[in-house]
């Protein structure tokens, strides 16, 4: 016999599954594909953010459309026995950098850590590249880095509702 919480729990990924699939679709639309009421969408994905499971709503933005040429993967090995102060000055860094899109604590390659940046252009990664090694030299032990061209051939964009089928074909 089925928990009632495993059964609001099913509900609310399958809302998850939906938004990641299209989230541009309204709560009307959303229901009827789920089979229950306007509210109850609302009042799911209301339940969605307050449990964490969503941050935020947000567009996945065609980057090239926006100016932006470059995507910059850079991977970092730290001197960890530094890592107190290294964790003091972190989030300062980061709030201060909104081309930084993505950044945490890795494992592999011998690095520690993972950033996602974008750039209108090289002259700006440059700047940026820059600015990094000269708050964070004292600091890094290695730095690696990876430059996507996003006005390239791009095999897969970036989306989140391929997330979405898996999990709809795996129940299925």
């Amino acid at each position: 016999m089925g928990n009632r919480s495993d059964v609001k729990k099913g509900k609310l990924m399958s809302l998850l599954l939906e938004y990641l699939r299209d989230s541009n679709r309204s709560d009307r639309q959303i229901a009827k594909v789920l089979g229950v009421s306007q509210p109850t969408v609302s009042r799911m994905r209301s339940r969605l953010l307050e449990e964490g499971l969503v941050r935020h709503f947000s567009a996945i933005p065609d980057f090239a459309k926006m100016g932006y040429e470059i995507m910059a993967f850079s991977f970092v090995k730290f001197n960890m026995e530094q890592v107190t102060e290294i964790e003091e000055k972190t989030k300062e860094w980061m709030q201060s950098h909104p081309e930084i899109i993505f950044s945490s604590r890795a494992e592999g390659m011998g690095m520690d850590t993972v950033t996602v940046s974008l750039h209108k252009n090289y002259a700006e990664y440059m700047n940026f590249l820059i600015e990094n090694k000269k708050k964070w030299r004292k600091f890094m032990a290695e730095a690696q880095y990876i430059l996507v061209d996003l006005g390239g051939d791009v095999a897969k964009p970036l989306s989140f509702k391929y997330l979405a089928e898996k999990r709809k074909n795996r129940r299925d």
